[in-house]
């Protein structure tokens, strides 16, 4: 697949923001659980460039190779803890709004695990990661180590 632009270095002043609001949302949000949120929405975004970049930091910050593998079927797998699943109940929910919106249980789920300002971190979190994905499969700026791979 060929990206949609020719050069985007010069671009980068444009996301900046973005960035920034991604990284000071993640202060005081456990690395881990911030991995899996970004991996979580770009799974269901279809994003190959932050599943690329986010599977990485995981694993970087310790994340097991099954929770990562898991993770698309984290209702069904026991790898995950409560605070775990309210988080990425409230990711679903939020990358899907479309669907149903922010359903009441889910916020109160996400209110018994989460301080209020951990809760609009996460929500912060999941808006960046939306946003970054929206730009990388609009704009088809894939997984960047994809060039120099084939399918096996």
């Amino acid at each position: 697949m060929t990206s949609r632009l020719t050069r985007t270095t010069h671009l980068l002043s444009l996301i900046k923001p973005l960035i920034d609001l991604g990284m000071s949302s993640r202060e005081g949000i456990d690395p881990t659980l911030s991995e899996l949120i970004l991996i979580r929405a770009s799974q269901i975004n279809g994003c190959s460039g932050c599943l690329f970049m986010h599977t990485r930091d995981a694993r970087q910050r310790g994340e097991t190779e099954e929770r990562i593998y898991q993770l698309n079927a984290w209702r069904e797998s026991p790898l995950y803890t409560e605070r775990e699943r309210a988080a990425l109940a409230w990711t679903e929910a939020l990358t899907r709004l479309h669907e149903r919106g922010a359903p009441d249980e889910l916020y109160e789920n996400l209110r018994a695990h989460f301080s209020e300002e951990e809760q609009v971190r996460i929500t912060l979190l999941i808006g960046t990661i939306n946003a970054f994905n929206r730009l990388n499969v609009g704009f088809r700026l894939g997984d960047p180590a994809a060039a120099t791979r084939k399918a096996a």
